[in-house]
C-alpha cells in the first residue's frame, strides 16, 4: 500500500538468538522514488530492531511536516504508538523499568517532527514490502558490518 499524499514507510527487524546479532531493514517510497536502509549490530534484541528501524527511517528525512505512513509487522511497536503506551511511559519517565527506554525517547522527539500513522501488516504473509524489509533486516543482521548496539549494552 502506497501513501498517495505522503511517505510510506515499510520497517522491519530482526535477531538471531533475542537476543543476539540483529539487524533493521526499511523502504521509504515518496512520489515515486524508493529508498532502502539497513544497519546490523553484533548484540541486541528484536524489539530493539523493530524499533530503531522506524527510527532509521524517520533520521533520513530532510524534510520535517510530513504525512506518513508506517508499516510494521511488529506488534510492540504499533500497538506502543496507536495504544498510547509510549505517552503513558514518557509521562511516568518510564516508571518501573520499561525496555528500551532510550529508543523510545528518540522516536518521540523524531515523531514530533511528521504526522505519522502506524499500521501493522502480518509479518511473513505475502506483502513485497515486508518481505522485502525482513530480507535487508537479516542479512544485516548477517552481515560483517555490524555495530555496537550501545542502547542495549547499557
Amino acid at each position: 500500500m502506497i501513501n498517495e499524499k505522503g511517505l510510506t514507510i515499510y520497517t522491519d527487524g530482526a535477531a538471531r538468538g533475542n537476543p543476539g546479532r540483529g539487524g533493521y531493514g526499511a523502504i521509504l517510497m515518496w512520489k515515486g522514488k524508493v529508498k532502502e536502509i539497513s544497519q546490523g549490530f553484533k548484540h541486541t534484541t528484536n524489539n530493539r530492531m523493530e524499533l530503531l528501524s522506524v527510527i532509521a527511517a524517520l533520521e533520513s528525512l530532510n524534510r520535517k511536516g510530513l504525512d506518513i505512513q508506517i508499516y510494521s509487522d511488529s506488534k510492540y511497536v504499533v500497538q506502543a504508538v496507536n495504544e498510547k503506551w509510549l505517552d503513558k511511559w514518557i509521562a511516568t519517565n518510564f516508571k518501573g523499568g520499561k525496555k528500551n527506554s532510550d529508543l523510545w525517547t528518540k522516536y518521540y522527539q523524531l515523531s514530533k517532527d511528521h504526522a505519522i500513522q502506524f499500521i501493522w501488516v502480518k509479518g511473513h504473509a505475502s506483502n513485497p514490502y515486508n518481505q522485502r524489509c525482513d530480507e535487508l533486516a537479516t542479512a544485516a543482521a548477517d552481515g560483517n558490518n555490524l555495530l555496537e548496539d550501545t542502547g542495549y549494552e547499557a
